[in-house]
This record gives structure tokens, sequence and C-alpha cells, in this order.
């Protein structure tokens, strides 16, 4: 991996991705950049083109136009440089029930070809505070520890990248503080965070920069306050009231088909 070739200060550029599935138009041009050690949320709702950039970015799927690199390294034309610097944690964990916690970053470790995975999972498991989980098999696993071990399980081989598609899908609200917290920690370590995701208040609380993706263009970029300054200055009458991202989002991609019916 050639980490001079990488721009000082970006982990990932996109410039006019654009994807389609026979006359289904996702993707319409996307511009984005992400800047190294950041949490950088890509917000949209389902349907808006979220996982298909992830997939692009991951090298698991194929753009029909425009450019992007991860960590200096073009997805189309260098995938293998690409998959070395990344990794990706789903909807959905990808753990295996039957094997241990320890035994899932074992595998991950072998897989990765490192010398001393046991070693490696060890490490992990006491980052992630999974040590004492770490015998009892992932199946007996709790929501929160088994999205935990999902992301430790992601981190083994240290990517510089990590692509968090919807997290904490499904968790409740506990286990998703759980991996909010985890999220955070990553970011303070250098690692650089790129977070799909349908939770406004997620996107509030950890990103440091936030792109809302509609109907598959990007419509909206930057961080939190700058995207505050989207909305008419808040009214003060006897306390000031700022501007939630839930009414940003609302407001900037305007009214769905089933609002207007309503």
């Amino acid at each position: 991996m050639n980490d001079a070739r990488a721009d000082a200060g970006t982990a990932i550029s996109v410039r006019g991705i654009q994807k389609s599935f026979k006359d289904l138009h996702v993707l319409r041009g996307v511009d984005l950049e992400v800047h190294k050690g950041s949490i950088f949320a890509l917000l949209g709702s389902n349907g808006a083109g979220k996982t298909t950039l992830v997939r692009i970015l991951s090298t698991l799927s194929k753009a029909d136009a425009g450019t992007a690199t991860v960590h200096g390294f073009d997805v189309a034309s260098e995938p293998l440089d690409v998959r070395r610097s990344i990794s990706l944690t789903g909807q959905f964990a990808a753990v295996d029930e039957i094997l241990t916690g320890r035994e899932n970053l074992v595998l991950v470790g072998k897989l990765r070809h490192l010398p001393d995975p046991g070693a490696v999972a060890d490490a992990l498991l006491a980052r992630f505070r999974l040590t004492d989980a770490g015998g009892r098999r992932a199946g007996a696993y709790s929501g929160g520890l088994r999205r935990r071990l999902d992301i430790a399980m992601s981190l083994v081989g240290e990517p510089e990248v990590i692509y968090l598609d919807e997290p904490t899908t499904g968790l409740d609200p506990e286990a998703r503080i759980e991996v909010w917290n985890v999220v955070k920690e990553l970011a303070d370590a250098g690692r650089t965070v790129l977070l799909t995701t349908q939770y406004l208040d997620e996107a509030e609380q950890l990103a440091d920069r936030i792109a809302i993706l509609h109907e598959g263009r990007i419509i909206a970029n930057g961080t939190l306050a700058e995207l505050k300054q989207l909305l008419p200055a808040a009214k003060v009458e006897y306390v000031e009231k700022q501007p939630t991202l839930e009414e940003i989002f609302l407001a900037l991609i305007g009214p769905s088909s089933e609002r207007s019916a309503a």
C-alpha cells in the first residue's frame, strides 16, 4: 500500500458517480469528499442510494460513470488496494453464530493471513469490552454485543477506512448508544468512518460532516451548524428554537407523495 499517493487530508473522493439498474436511476452524479480521521454521515431515506454508493466504494459494484478513490486508490482500476484499505459492516451482523466471539475474530485474522490471529482477537475483545463474552457462542449474544463483535471483526488488520452501513438498524436504544460509543472511539483512534443511516439523531450525534442523499443526488453537504443555516433564522420569543436535523432534512427533500396525499 502506498500511502504517499493519498492526499494528506482526503480518505474518500467521489466525483460524478452514476449507477442505474435497468430503468431505475439510483445514483445521478454523486460528489463528496471525506476527510481522514473524521466521521462522515450519509443521510437518506430507504431507497435513496446509500447502500449502492457504499457497494461501489467497496468495489462490490461498478459505477456506470464517474470516479472514486479510497485511501488514494481508484475503486475501478485498483480494487485490491482499495480492499486492503477498508472494512465494511452492513446492516445485519455477519458473525458466525456457531462460533464463539473469539473464534469469529480468529477466523477473520486467519483469512487476512495475520501472523498471530489469536493475539489480535484478544486485543480486540479487550478493546470492545467483550473479553468476558469472548468464550460464549455468538448466537447467544444480545443485539448490542453482536453488533460490537461485528464491528470488532471489521477492524481485524487495522483498515484505514471503515464503512458502517446502517449499523444500528434493529437495535434497541441502549444497544444503539453502545454502537455510537464504539464509532466515536474509532474516530478518536484516527480511523475514517463513512456512516450511512436513516436515523437523523444518529447523524446529529456522531458526524463531523453530513451529506443528505435524496433521489440519487447529494442535495446538502456540511457540518451540522452549516446545515442549520440553510433554514430561516430561529424565531425568538421567550427562548430561541434552533432547527433540528430532522427539520432540515424534511425541508430539503420536500413532501413525499404520501405526505402530500395526507
